[in-house]
Parts: structure tokens; sequence; C-alpha cells
């Protein structure tokens, strides 16, 4: 038996603009349906907004996200979560540390640290940070 797991993001009005990002970074297909879409609209303001939606790519990439029903109210909080993109490829992971940078805020640059030969992390334009390494060793996790 196996699972798999995924970063779920949560927004208000701007989930599928953050899903639309994150493909054009990292690639993959984007599916997302509204409120409306799945008939459960409780809140006139909630039609619109994504009740579910993902991003997934066959390099592995795979984030879910939606916006938060007007009557669950919104904080985005921070630091609650980061997001942990990690891979072999040092042009890979830098490829993905410039689509992400768009609009961002560089909390450390991209660059060799103590556990990975390149590491940064960054908080993009939807207030998600974002944690890029190269693994080191043996380490594949």
């Amino acid at each position: 038996m196996s699972i798999t797991t995924a970063v779920h993001l949560n927004f208000q009005d701007s989930a599928r603009a953050a899903l639309e990002f994150y493909q054009s970074v990292f690639g993959g297909r984007l599916v997302a349906f509204t409120n409306a879409d799945a008939g459960s609209v409780r809140h006139p303001a909630d039609a619109g907004r994504v009740s579910w939606g993902e991003v997934r790519a066959d390099n592995g990439f795979h984030v879910m996200a939606y916006d938060v029903r007007e009557e669950q109210g919104y904080d985005a909080g921070d630091r609650a979560f980061f997001v942990s993109v990690r891979g072999r490829d040092a042009d890979e992971i830098t490829a993905y540390w410039k689509g992400l940078s768009d609009g961002a805020t560089v909390v450390e640059d991209l660059g060799p640290a103590g556990w990975s030969p390149l590491y940064g992390m960054l908080k993009d334009r939807f207030g998600v940070t974002w944690v890029l390494d190269v693994a080191a060793g043996d380490d594949a996790g």
C-alpha cells in the first residue's frame, strides 16, 4: 500500500491565479472547480471561488488549493507552512527559483548551504513561503 501527500494552499479569491502561476513555473495540468461548478454555493460571494483545484506535473510537482468560503473567514497567517521543492538537478531548481521569484520577496538567497549544494527561501507574490534545494548525497527525500 502507498500514499501520496500534497501541500494544500488556502486563499481568498486568488486560488485560481496562484494555481495558474505555479503551473507556469512547474508545468503540469491545472484543474479547478468553482463552488458554482460543484453546485455548492452557500453565499453569493462564493460562486466564483475555487472549491477544489490542483496542479499536477509529470516531474512530481503537486499542489492543491481552494478559496476559503465566506462564512469561514480567512487569515493567511505568517509562516503557517512552507512548500518544499527538492530536486537533484541544480539547473532545474534554479529555473523554478527564477519563476517563483517573479514578484517575490527573497528570504534567503539561492546558494550553497551547510546541508545542501543549493538552497533558497522566498515568499511569492501570493504570500506563500517556498524553500527550494538540491538534495545532498543520498538524500532523495
